[in-house]
């Protein structure tokens, strides 16, 4: 019984230690070992899993530690009889429906349609994922992520980060923000002009809650990023597309009679373009002539090559009409979600008491382990170093790109972890991502980042999360998949 029972997956992340302890104590809840039942010894269930007998050694005893196992003298292990007695009986029927069952079809406000796109699920299963926002899992800098994360829970650290804040934030990450990483962008803020966010997108979701609702306008870049058109939606705002160009967004009459506006200066997303200097003033002048915000998602500034990078659109703002959106997704991890807002004091103020109604604070032992990374420098180390690695993928791309698919155009970019392809004007991206996967290589289609009828000859090619000796193979392959489909 016990061998179909156990099984220990070599590829699993956890230790055999931790597999033998899950197994054990999942067997248990789940009725499989009932009380009366002795387990096989720490001999026998070493030599049935084909590992070391102290692994098992050490996980009966935590075991036993815990309350699942109990230790009878002569006798070996049991499942402890009171194990499970919460636990309720499982349904015989799960799929059991009645005329009373609520339809859910109709009751939903939002209806929501899965815009996952076919393989970034499985993006780290492919040989050539050209996927943007994901991380190569090998510049990952684990030794200094796991100092700090033990440095987080010793006894001093968590008895101040182990109770409620409420919906303050800690202290030491907003110190780090403040003085680390705004002024490299130009900016000085205040610590509570400073909010912590579950990455750039609740931030962007609390902000528009907090300002958008019927009757007002929300002008977002097209193409853009998809979800902030549908999210102005959910609050009863009007929405209106504003064209971009090889300058960024575009600065003219169509802001007029808007109430925010949302805007990706430094790399336009998804086309990577950055907007000038005078442009960002125009904008800016604009936005108090005609008495509306911006909110600049500032999302890939560190990771830029031009030696004098323009300066973040908030760093020029003298009417405190930019509110500024960061991250720590495209140089730390994206699975991290850690971002934050810079505002004036009494939006901050608003925005924390929503966060607040919605998940309090994020979890405040995160936020001391990046202050930590922060702090001793760890960060500004993997900055440089993805630095050095991603200038190398983007110029591997860019003459990837001009050699193998010369119909392709790219937009002046000067920096960030992607490229925007403009095929031509006959190829199919979603036709081409169909074909990619097949040969384990994963692109992104441009069209879904446009507002309605986007065209279908734009993709996007990440480099941030493929190894840099898979860059030109892919590229070769992609490029005869190119060649057949506007043949």
């Amino acid at each position: 019984m016990f061998k179909q029972l156990f099984h220990l997956n070599p590829d699993s992340t956890n230790t055999l230690q931790q597999q033998v302890r899950e197994q054990i104590s999942k067997a248990i809840l789940a009725g499989h070992i009932p009380a009366d039942m002795q387990l096989p010894s720490t001999r026998e269930l070493a030599r049935m899993l084909k590992i070391s007998r102290n692994t098992v050694i050490i996980a009966y005893q935590e075991l036993i530690d815990d309350g699942y196992l109990i230790s009878r003298q002569r006798a070996g292990f049991f499942a402890a009889p009171d194990i499970r007695k919460d636990c309720l009986p499982v349904p015989c029927d799960h799929d059991h429906h009645t005329r009373h069952t609520p339809d859910w079809q109709g009751l939903l406000i939002d209806k929501p349609e899965l815009l996952a796109e076919p393989g970034q699920v499985r993006w780290q299963q492919a040989q050539y994922p050209f996927v943007y926002g994901q991380l190569d899992p090998a510049m990952f800098p684990v030794k200094r992520w796991r100092e700090c994360s033990l440095d987080s829970v010793r006894t001093q650290s968590v008895k101040s980060w182990s109770s409620d804040h409420y919906n303050s934030d800690d202290p030491l990450l907003i110190e780090q923000i403040r003085s680390r990483l705004l002024p490299r962008r130009g900016i000085w803020a205040e610590a509570d002009e400073i909010l912590i966010t579950v990455g750039a997108q609740n931030a962007l979701y609390l902000l528009l809650n907090a300002l958008l609702g019927p009757g007002r306008v929300f002008g977002f870049e097209n193409p853009g990023y998809p979800d902030l058109s549908r999210i102005a939606r959910l609050v009863g705002a009007k929405t209106r597309a504003l064209p971009v160009d090889r300058n960024g967004l575009v600065v003219n009459e169509q802001l007029d009679h808007c109430d925010v506006v949302f805007t990706t200066p430094s790399h336009q997303f998804p086309t990577t373009v950055t907007m000038p200097l005078d442009n960002r003033k125009a904008l800016l002048e604009r936005a108090a002539a005609d008495n509306f915000l911006i909110i600049e998602d500032d999302y890939e500034c560190e990771t830029n090559f031009a030696s004098h990078p323009t300066p973040a659109l908030k760093s020029l703002d003298r009417h405190q009409r930019v509110i500024y959106v960061g991250s720590l997704s495209k140089t730390l991890s994206p699975g991290l979600r850690m971002g934050y807002i810079v505002a004036p004091k009494r939006l901050v103020a608003a925005l924390r008491e929503l966060r607040r109604l919605i998940l309090r604070h994020p979890p405040t032992n995160n936020q001391r382990t990046v202050g930590l990374f922060l702090e001793r420098g760890y960060h500004d180390s993997l900055i440089r170093h993805l630095l050095e690695v991603y200038e190398e993928r983007w110029q591997l791309i860019r003459q990837g790109v001009d050699e193998l698919m010369p119909v392709s155009t790219i937009p002046p970019t000067f920096g960030g972890s992607a490229y925007w392809i403009e095929g031509d004007a006959g190829l199919d991206s979603l036709a081409l991502q169909s074909l990619a996967v097949k040969q384990s290589i994963i692109i992104e289609p441009g069209q879904c980042y446009y507002d309605q009828n986007g065209p279908l000859n734009c993709f996007r090619l990440g480099y941030s999360s493929i190894a840099t000796e898979r860059i030109r193979p892919g590229l070769e392959r992609l490029a005869v998949l190119v060649a057949q489909l506007t043949r």
